[in-house]
Order: structure tokens, then sequence, then C-alpha cells
């Protein structure tokens, strides 16, 4: 059985073979800035990034016939409930018109269809980054007609929030958990018998700072920004790209980060601390919730390798309970795991 994993980023598209579970094959392919900027839209990406990853192919000698399973990471879809999806006509139309947001995963879909027609096979998804297990009381924001919305790193929570739960042998079903994904934007979800009842949204600016995102934000400093001139393009760009830890290191590097502050960089200590701060308040406001039911905190992410992040945020929160670390995005691993469950028959692919 061998299973073709597709995570499509801003500047990277990285990609796995598995064989049953070893990975077999992978790699990590940038996109320089200079190629990107090619391409007017987002979807005319399609044929340099197949072409990308069928090289990645013959690289290894993988002959595209013998994939049994092509799965990648979801993208800005309506939302929908865990678990895996098969890709569908109207799936792509909405991921090609970017209907519900525009972001390089929606690409994921469309590429892994192309590829798996190519060879008369189906394309899916699984835990788009659009799942939606929130509690109504949670969607609330304090403003009518504002309303937080479920947007987050579904794949590699609902993933490492398993791992743990096989590790300690209780269903997922049955544990409370907290899990922070630590990445260019950071999530943190409240993992309640099997439910993501409460997430902050990690791309449109609700919860921490992040090394490229600056989370929640005083809503008259972003009035002023909007009508200081700016765009709804460049604003979106500050949400999106350029804000949190960036907007004040002019890097979204956590090593580069990690250099300043061995070389003293005193604005670069307050950063970090600010932004582990900013990090330990929000797993502290989930906790509140658990009424002291909580298993563990799970820390994961590229930032959770890091230790001038890692030790302090651990120094915050370990009076709140157990933590277990599990680093990395791990997001290939989950696709794989998601569609070996669904060839040899223990799932069952959703309809969009």
């Amino acid at each position: 059985m061998r299973i073709l994993t597709i995570n499509p980023g801003s500047t990277s598209t990285k990609v796995a073979v598995f064989h049953k579970q070893k990975r077999i094959a992978k790699a990590t392919i940038k996109h320089d800035d200079a190629t990107m900027l090619q391409f007017e839209r987002l979807v005319d990406q399609l044929s340099y990034r197949q072409n990308l990853i069928e090289e990645f192919l013959s690289e290894y000698d993988i002959d595209i016939r013998s994939i049994d399973g092509f799965i990648a990471r979801g993208g800005l879809l309506r939302p929908l409930k865990s678990g895996l999806y098969r890709v569908n006509d109207k799936m792509i139309e909405e991921l090609q018109a970017n209907t519900h947001g525009e972001h390089a995963s929606n690409l994921g879909g469309i590429i892994a269809q192309a590829l798996a027609k190519s060879v008369h096979k189906e394309a899916y998804i699984a835990d788009p980054v659009v799942v939606d297990e929130m509690d109504e009381t949670a969607k609330f924001s304090g403003l009518n007609g504002v309303t937080r919305r479920s947007l987050f790193h579904a794949l590699n929570q609902k993933a490492v929030a398993r791992k743990y739960a096989e590790e300690v042998d209780i269903p997922y079903e049955d544990m409370h958990l907290i899990v922070a994904h630590l990445g260019g934007g950071i999530s943190v979800g409240y993992h309640k018998l099997g439910r993501v009842v409460d997430v902050n949204n990690a791309l449109d600016g609700d919860g921490p700072m992040s090394p490229e995102r600056p989370g929640s934000l005083p809503v008259s400093g972003v009035i002023e920004l909007c009508y200081g001139g700016q765009t709804k393009e460049e604003v979106m760009k500050f949400v999106r790209k350029y804000g949190g830890m960036f907007s004040y290191l002019n890097t979204k590097d956590a090593e580069e980060v990690s250099d300043m502050l061995a070389s003293g960089r005193v604005e670069a200590r307050k950063v970090v601390d600010a932004m582990v701060y900013q990090i330990a308040k929000e797993i502290g406001a989930l906790y509140a919730l658990t009424k002291g039911q909580m298993d563990a905190i799970i820390l994961t992410g590229g930032l959770a390798y890091n230790q001038d992040i890692i030790m302090p945020l651990i120094d915050m929160i370990e009076h709140l309970g157990d933590i277990t670390i599990y680093p990395g995005e791990n997001e290939l691993e989950a696709l794989a795991f998601n569609m070996r469950a669904y060839l040899e028959g223990h799932i069952k692919a959703l309809e969009y």
C-alpha cells in the first residue's frame, strides 16, 4: 500500500510517500519569491507545483501508477466536521475560486486530484483547517454580526491528540486536552471528549501573536490602521503575513531570533517574552473551561523545537498539569494515517 501526501505552503510544497506505515520518500520543495510572483492567481501555480511533485517521484524511482492513495492538506472551505473527504467537483470549484478565502493550502486538493486523475484514481483531504466543532457559546464575539470562526491547525492538533490518547491507552473521546500548535501561526484548542469545542482563529486575527501574525489586537488600533490610508489587502497582509514577531524583529525565523537572544539583543528578548506570555495566557484561559478535568497539555508545531520559546512557556504553565511535547508539524504523517485508515476500511470517506 503506497500513499502520496501533499502539503502546499506559501513558500514550499512538502511531499512524502509512505509504504504502509513506513515513509519511503520525503522532500520539502522550496519556492523562491521571484518564481511565485510570476503567477497572478493562486490556481495558476497548479502545473508548476504538480510538475515538481512528478519530478520528486521520478527522483525516488516511484511510479505514480503504484500509488494507492492520494491525499492532501485541506484548504479554506465551508465549516466541516472532522474526517476524511473525497475531493469532488464542488470542492475543486470553491478551492479554485477561493470562495471561502485564499491560502496556499487551497492548492492541496486541486493538486492531489490532478495527480490522481492522471492514473484514474480519486483524491482526498483530511481534517482541513475549517474543521468546526466549536460550542455555540464559544462563537460569540461580543458584537452582534461578528462571529468567532473555527480556523486552526486541525490536522496536526487532531493527530497529536489521538497519538497521546493511544500512548496513555485512553480513548480520545474520553479525554480533556489542551493542544497548542506553535508554528508560523499559533492555534490553541480545547479538545473535550473528542471535539475541539473552543479554539482561536489562527489566521484571521485571534489568540496569541505568532512569528508572522499579530493575533488579537486592540480594536481601536485596527480602526486607526484601516482609516490611515491602508487598503483592505494591505491590512490583511499585516494580519496574516507581516504581523507578530516579524513586525518587531523583521524575521519569522525562530532560530534567527535565538541568535539575537544569544547576542544579547534586548528587543528580541522582549518580543519572545511577550509571545510566550500570550501563548500561556491563551492556554490558561482554556484551562478555566476544563473545570479541573484536564488530562494533559500538548505542545506541538515547529516552535516546539526551539528551547528559547518552549522552556519559558513550560515554566509558565507547568503548574496547570501534565505537559507532553510533540515537536514539528507532523501533517504528512497525519495525512498518511487518515488515508491508510480509509484504505484499510476503518473509516469512511465523507462527501463535500
